[in-house]
C-alpha cells in the first residue's frame, strides 16, 4: 500500500511537464513523510507533527531505551546478587507522574487550538461544495451553481496513463475549486460509511449516511491534487480516489459556466477535458 509523502522536487517538476499544471501532490512508493501543505490547516498539522510530537516522541524514546540498558547492565544478577527491597519511593512517584502530565499540557497547548481550526468553517466561505460517497465512486455537487454537479469515478490504468495522471488516483471528473476561496465541503454518503480524505488539504472527515458532516480548506497553489477513501467500505474500498483541481477564479468561473450549458445532471465530457488541461500559472511555474 502507498504511504503519504510529499513527491521530491524532481517528481513535481516531471509531473508538471507531463500534466502542464503549477503543482502536483500525491503519494509515492516508500514514502514515509507528509504531503506538501497546501492550506493553512495542513502546514500547521506539519509543523505540529514534525517540530511537536516527533522530537517528544523520540526524546521519550531515547530515555526509556538508556533507562531500560541501565537497569539491564546495573541491576542484573552478576552484578548485583543481592537485590535491595523497598515498598515505595514518594519522590520517583512524584517525578513520574509529573512530567507526563506536563507533556501532555504542553502538547495539548499546540494540538487544541488545531482541532478547533480544523473544525470551526470560517463564518464567510465563498462557496459550498457538497460530497457524497457511494460504493465505490464520489459524486459532487455546487450548491451554489444550480445544475452544477457531476460522479468522479476512477480511471482505469490505460485511460489513467493516457491522460498522464496517476493510477488509482486519477478520476474521470476533477473536482474543480478556486485558489485563495475557503471552500465549505458538507459531506455524507448513501450506503455506507466513506472518509473524504486530502492529506495536503489537512482534511478527512468521515461520510456517514444520514448525517451531514462539515469540513473546510483553502488552497493556496494552483495545481492538481489528490486523495482516497479512507474508511473501509468494501471490496472497492482502494478504488475510491479523488482530484481536485486548483485554479485561479477567472478559469473557475470559466468552467462554471460551461457546467451551466451543459445538460442538468449529467456528466460532462468537459470537464475532465477541462480538469486536464494547463492552469494559466503553469508555464511561469515552470520556468521559476
Amino acid at each position: 500500500m502507498r504511504r503519504w509523502q510529499s513527491a521530491g522536487l524532481a517528481g513535481l517538476i516531471t509531473a508538471a511537464s507531463a500534466a502542464g499544471f503549477a503543482w502536483a501532490d500525491q503519494p509515492v512508493d516508500k514514502g514515509y513523510a507528509l504531503q506538501a501543505p497546501v492550506t493553512e490547516v495542513a502546514r500547521d498539522i506539519t509543523f505540529f507533527h514534525d517540530a511537536i510530537l516527533l522530537p517528544i516522541i523520540v526524546l521519550i524514546s531515547l530515555f526509556v531505551a538508556g533507562l531500560l540498558a541501565y537497569c539491564v547492565i546495573r541491576f542484573n544478577k552478576q552484578a548485583n546478587p543481592v537485590p535491595a527491597k523497598f515498598t515505595h519511593n514518594t519522590t520517583i512517584e512524584i517525578v513520574w507522574t509529573l512530567i507526563p502530565v506536563l507533556i501532555l499540557v504542553g502538547i495539548s497547548a499546540f494540538s487544541f487550538p488545531l482541532l478547533y481550526k480544523e473544525d470551526q468553517t470560517p463564518a464567510k466561505y465563498d462557496m459550498t461544495l457538497k460530497v457524497t460517497g457511494h460504493q465505490w465512486y464520489w459524486s459532487y455537487e455546487y450548491a451554489d451553481a444550480e445544475g452544477v454537479g457531476f460522479d468522479a469515478n476512477m480511471l482505469p490504468q490505460d485511460e489513467a496513463k493516457a491522460a498522464g495522471k496517476p493510477y488509482l488516483l486519477g478520476t474521470d471528473n476533477a473536482v474543480v475549486v478556486p485558489v485563495g476561496k475557503v471552500v465549505r465541503v458538507q459531506i455524507t454518503a448513501s450506503d455506507v460509511i466513506h472518509s473524504w480524505a486530502m492529506p495536503s488539504f489537512g482534511v478527512k472527515m468521515d461520510a456517514v449516511p444520514g448525517r451531514l458532516n462539515e469540513a473546510w480548506f483553502r488552497v493556496e497553489k494552483p495545481g492538481l491534487y489528490y486523495g482516497q477513501c479512507s474508511e473501509i467500505c468494501g471490496v472497492k474500498h482502494a478504488y475510491m480516489p479523488i482530484e481536485i483541481k486548483a485554479v485561479p477564479q477567472a478559469e473557475f468561473d470559466a468552467w462554471i459556466a460551461s457546467q451551466k450549458s451543459a445538460d442538468a445532471g449529467s456528466t460532462n465530457p468537459a470537464a475532465a477535458q477541462f480538469a486536464a488541461a494547463p492552469t494559466s500559472t503553469a508555464a511561469s511555474a515552470q520556468a521559476n
